[in-house]
């Protein structure tokens, strides 16, 4: 159930308006963290949920015209992160895992996405063709690239690290049962 109401809050943090330059969104940790507590057969739901939102975005927010192709590797990708929770946090959760799970899922994206960008430029104006303008590409996305590290960091820590720190207060709060009082002893030899 908690991996579905993060998935509406990651859809939040990508329709809610903001600028665009923020880039601070639930997206990457959500789908982590599905990976991480449901089973495959249910990557559907998060994977068409986004989807959706890409398209709607697209075609009402940016009043651009849909292009499923100009998508691709980013829905590939949304399956690589569900994967990268599936892989890294199913069977066992740690403080390490989930920080390397914080960076591996937007650095990959970082390096894949801006790859694209650049390879698919086939005029080249703007980025050259080289591979000065392969860094280029790679060094105007930085920003972004910041802003995505700190918002999966962050997500992730609290969807990992709130129930454990609410299990541990609720743990220490339970009084230690006390034994009942032995009451006549029987002495038999």
């Amino acid at each position: 159930m908690a991996a579905y109401i993060f998935l509406l809050f990651a859809i939040l943090t990508r329709v809610v308006p903001h600028p665009g330059w923020l880039n601070f969104t639930a997206v990457g940790a959500m789908l982590i963290y599905f990976g991480a507590r449901r089973p495959w057969r249910e990557v559907v739901a998060p994977l068409a949920a986004l989807i959706a939102v890409d398209f709607c975005l697209t075609t009402f927010v940016y009043h651009y015209a849909f292009q499923p192709e100009a998508y691709l590797l980013t829905w590939a990708w949304y399956a690589m992160a569900f994967a990268l929770g599936r892989i890294l946090l199913r069977a066992r959760t740690s403080v390490l895992r989930v920080a390397a799970s914080a960076f591996l899922g937007p650095t990959s994206f970082f390096v894949l996405s801006n790859f694209a960008v650049w390879a698919m430029d086939s005029t080249g104006i703007t980025y050259a063709r080289t591979l000065g303008g392969l860094v280029t590409c790679y060094v105007a996305a930085l920003p972004f690239y910041r802003n995505d590290l700190v918002s999966t960091g962050l997500f992730l820590a609290l969807a990992f690290g709130v129930p454990v720190l609410v299990r541990r207060s609720l743990e220490s709060r339970t009084p230690e049962p006390v034994p009942a009082p032995v009451v006549g002893r029987n002495l038999r030899s």
